[in-house]
């Protein structure tokens, strides 16, 4: 049976992926130092390792062990805004941590790699939705990590012929719609996630960071994109990894974005529930638009979103965060 290695598998992505993975019977192992990830999040048969990526030897062990066929990788610190506050930590959890997953995959011969990127590459584009071909220009920390990282995986295709293919999204956003997993960042700063917690009460009121952007209401604007067709989109890229053995990069987005005020009033209308909103200023690194044009991914990896209109993506969000307050 193919066996395939998850860095991060037991984050939110992650998790939805490889139960996605696990569908289609394939082997699954977890590589997770549950620092956001949870173990109940990694469903069986998959196999959880508790390690870190920043443990060369541990991670060379596990994939001398299990010698997988391709790698996804997820495991990264995700803030933006906290990318700007402490960016040696995020240049150590993204850049530092994916040299040791290349090294190691070098070492053992391991040829595939699937890499979580982001929208946040972009940094603030003229034209939207922006399309892969445009020059990478990030604003902030995160985003510049994960363009480093995708630099790097150019050059280890060069050097030894360890092929990839990139995802660049922005916001994942909802619940798995059979009801297994859902968000629960343990730094919860997410919008939806955020909205959730002031509909349920279990934050007093929800912080909107800048009214003043150039934008139809002065909110930002960003793609949301449902986590289930994401973890998909994962899927269907590690089959155009190994059939077409070249790698890539695809953008993942909804192609027209929804701003902060529009998805507040979508969290209000689906949970019937109108809770207290304060508004901030602008927070640094924050793009006014960023929209990513999902067209490549339509016609190459034959993508197609489910999921992925607002409504759901709340709906499933709010399935998720009631389930989660009887627990």
């Amino acid at each position: 049976m193919e066996k395939f290695l998850v860095t991060g598998g037991a984050g939110y992505i992650g998790s939805h992926t490889v139960k996605e993975l696990l569908k289609t019977g394939l082997k699954v192992i977890v590589y997770d130092n549950l620092s956001s990830g949870h173990k109940w999040a990694v469903l069986p048969p998959a196999k959880l390792v508790v390690g870190d990526l920043l443990d060369e030897k541990k991670l060379n062990q596990t994939l001398k062990k299990y010698n997988p066929q391709a790698v996804i990788h997820f495991a990264a610190s995700i803030e933006a805004g906290e990318s700007m506050e402490r960016p040696g930590d995020f240049y150590k959890n993204n850049v530092l941590t994916s040299l040791n997953l290349l090294e190691a995959m070098k070492n053992y011969k391991v040829k595939y790699l699937i890499f979580s990127s982001s929208a946040a590459v972009y940094g603030e584009p003229k034209k939207v939705p922006v399309k892969e071909e445009v020059q990478l220009l990030p604003i902030n920390t995160y985003g510049e990590t994960k363009r480093i990282v995708e630099g790097m995986l150019k050059f280890y295709d060069i050097a030894y012929g360890i092929k990839s293919v990139s995802l660049r999204y922005f916001n994942a956003a909802g619940a798995d719609p059979e009801g297994f997993l859902g968000p629960d960042h343990k730094n919860k700063t997410h919008l939806i996630t955020k909205a959730m917690l002031a509909a349920s009460s279990k934050i007093p009121l929800l912080e909107v960071f800048g009214t003043d952007y150039k934008t139809k209401d002065g909110t930002c604007i960003r793609d949301y994109i449902h986590v289930t067709d994401l973890a998909n989109a994962h899927i269907k890229a590690l089959k155009f990894l190994l059939k077409y053995k070249k790698s890539d990069v695809f953008n993942l987005g909804n192609e027209k974005g929804d701003s902060v005020l529009d998805v507040l009033k979508k969290v209000k209308e689906v949970t019937g529930i109108d809770f207290k909103v304060k508004y901030s200023k602008r927070r640094p690194g924050d793009p006014a638009k960023l929209v990513a044009s999902s067209y490549k991914a339509k016609k190459l990896l034959n993508w197609k979103p489910k999921y992925s209109d607002l409504k759901t993506i709340i709906k499933t969000a709010w399935e998720w965060q009631k389930k989660l307050a009887s627990k």
